[in-house]
């Protein structure tokens, strides 16, 4: 009886390579998702405005700054992030066109009391006297 050797083929060898288009393809649509939801998270300020039950009264004449306070201390001039710096000159600017201009405060309900002062603080050194503070109405 002779024992002999049979040949046995090896297969296919390891791919030594990654794969690129599963990778490409997530890339793509993630890239289309932000695409879409970018311009969607840019234009607002998520606040959570304390309530109160007082009627409006809203001047339509008198002209307006309109500030907001995130939770986080980050302060907003027309939704654009500014610094107290930038803050300060863009309202000196306001109160040397009209020194009745109202600064509308929007300031989120977790803000401490110390910032609100500072911000009152850094408007009267502005120029400005009148800060109305925005709230939602009570429901």
């Amino acid at each position: 009886m002779a024992f002999g050797r049979m040949d046995r083929s090896t297969g296919n060898a390891p791919m030594g390579e990654i794969n690129m288009t599963p990778l490409i393809d997530v890339m793509l649509v993630l890239l289309v998702i932000f695409i879409i939801t970018a311009p969607l998270m840019v234009n607002t300020v998520k606040m959570d405005l304390p309530q109160a039950k007082a009627p409006s009264t809203v001047d339509t004449h008198a002209p307006t700054l309109a500030v907001a306070i995130d939770k986080y201390g980050m302060v907003y001039l027309s939704d654009q992030v500014v610094t107290d710096g930038a803050l300060e000159e863009a309202m000196r600017q306001a109160a040397s066109r009209n020194a009745q201009t109202e600064v509308q405060l929007r300031a989120d309900r977790a803000v401490p009391y110390g910032r609100v002062l500072e911000f009152m603080a850094l408007a009267h050194r502005a120029g400005l006297s009148r800060v109305g503070f925005v709230s939602q109405p009570d429901e």
